[in-house]
């Protein structure tokens, strides 16, 4: 195995497919049912892995990825809600620090590497400086179902930063955190603070969090109103990938020079 090897996870296609079209040959394989993705930055070995959306997901997925790669240090990225005013569609999010949000309730998690966050976020801060979006230090939410954003930003904690939404990385936080793993994580803003989605996870995927176009299906005609919401997401969504995968290969360029 390749010590000095870098994982990256995220969680669905949409967010992986970006950055793949962006690094040159890969090798794709499959893995106790997740798909792995193996490339080359800089001449190190970069392992990327899929869980699909979830904190049961994200934690096999982290072990599967430890257990192949071996990873030096691992990125968490994919796309994110934001909660309050700050990061708009298309920007990046660095996180800082690091909440679970269970039954109403905020958790803080730690794992999250602060020397690797504060070189992610000088990195993007100059290699980003001139793009059409910004980049922004904030928390990570994640919760296990889509949230409320006006309720859950009345609840925050005093301090708390540029809160945004996910659903994996307090998992794989926690698993990284037990193998002493360094983690660091990024994302980018696919649906503003003012944006409340009109549907629950439950009406578009199975029990797995799996997405079931037969349920999509099912749910557009039931809440019609919403086909203007999703359409407008998936266009933010592209947008989205693009700067985070654009901002990606700037950190895995950082870190293969760090290791040199």
């Amino acid at each position: 195995m390749d010590h000095a090897a870098i994982g990256l996870i995220a969680a669905m296609p949409e967010e992986i497919k970006p950055l793949l079209a962006r690094v040159g040959p890969y090798r794709k394989e499959r893995i106790a049912s997740f798909n792995l993705f193996r490339f080359a930055i800089a001449d190190h070995q970069v392992c990327l892995i899929e869980s699909g959306m979830g904190l049961e997901k994200a934690a096999a997925a982290v072990r599967v990825l430890l257990a192949e790669a071996d990873p030096a240090v691992i990125i968490n990225f994919g796309l994110t809600g934001a909660v309050a005013v700050g990061p708009t569609v298309g920007d990046l999010v660095v996180a800082n620090r690091l909440f679970s949000h269970q039954d109403l309730s905020l958790t803080e998690e730690y794992g999250l590497d602060q020397d690797l966050t504060e070189l992610m976020a000088a990195t993007l801060a100059k290699g980003c400086r001139g793009k059409p979006f910004r980049v922004y230090l904030g928390a990570f939410i994640t919760a296990g179902q889509i949230v409320a954003k006006a309720k859950l930003a009345d609840t925050l904690p005093q301090g708390v930063v540029n809160p945004v939404l996910d659903m994996e990385t307090a998992a794989v936080a926690r698993v990284a955190a037990r193998s002493k793993v360094p983690l660091i994580a990024m994302r980018a803003v696919s649906d503003g603070s003012d944006e409340e989605l009109g549907f629950s996870l439950e009406e578009l995927t199975d029990e797995e969090l799996n997405v079931r176009i037969a349920k999509v299906l099912l749910t557009v005609v039931r809440k019609p109103r919403i086909v203007p919401q999703l359409l407008r997401l998936a266009k933010n969504a592209g947008l989205a990938g693009k700067n985070l995968a654009e901002g990606l290969l700037l950190v895995l360029q950082a870190l293969a020079k760090k290791e040199q």
